[in-house]
């Protein structure tokens, strides 16, 4: 899993659509060179795309995402239960890799194994841009930042970027965890933009 993501400099990206971009991501590495695509594991059809635009939308509904390279081999799956608690990022077979485990909502989650043994967290600042992911003994292996797009890009679109530094070398399962932090920071606390 770690060979896709090598690099220990990344950028994730939502693409600049409007409510029907959500789920939507793009991996890329320093150069710009694009590693994974991200997209909704099911597809929701127009009826359930459409809830993303009434009222009552948040980020407490169930999304899931499966990575592919950019040639559609599967690589891994972020899936977020209803609610902020849990999120599981399972393999190509489905296996657990990890989970993100909300100790404090948009302020710290806890990082499991697959096996459910703890191995980090992520500590989240306040304006909620800045993500520190932290192994079991407090050191910090990566920092996500979420970058300002500006306020109409914020309120009218879905686009988001993140850069993504890890701080070699960071053990498995804990590497690919630092990796999909963006993903999973987004889908719990910055997807939804509707004022509900």
């Amino acid at each position: 899993m770690s060979d896709p993501f090598s690099s220990s400099v990344l950028k994730v990206e939502q693409p600049r659509r409007g409510p029907f971009g959500k789920s939507r991501y793009k991996v890329l590495d320093g150069d710009d060179t694009v590693l994974a695509i991200a997209a909704p594991a099911v597809d929701e059809g127009r009826a359930e795309a459409m809830r993303g635009i009434l009222p009552g939308k948040s980020n407490l509904d169930a999304r899931a995402v499966q990575l592919t390279t950019p040639d559609g081999a599967p690589l891994l799956a972020v899936e977020k239960l209803r609610g902020r608690d849990y999120t599981e990022i399972l393999g190509t077979k489905e296996e657990a890799i990890g989970s993100f485990v909300t100790e404090r909502v948009g302020r710290r989650y806890v990082l499991y194994d697959g096996d459910g043994t703890l191995i980090g967290a992520v500590e989240v600042d306040v304006p909620r841009t800045n993500f520190e992911v932290l192994d079991n003994d407090g050191t910090k292996v990566a920092h996500v930042r979420k970058k300002w797009a500006g306020l109409a890009t914020h309120l009218l679109t879905t686009a988001d970027k993140y850069s993504v530094e890890i701080f070699d070398p960071v053990p498995e399962p804990l590497r690919t965890m630092a990796v999909v932090t963006a993903i999973v920071m987004d889908m719990n606390l910055h997807e939804s933009k509707e004022i509900t």
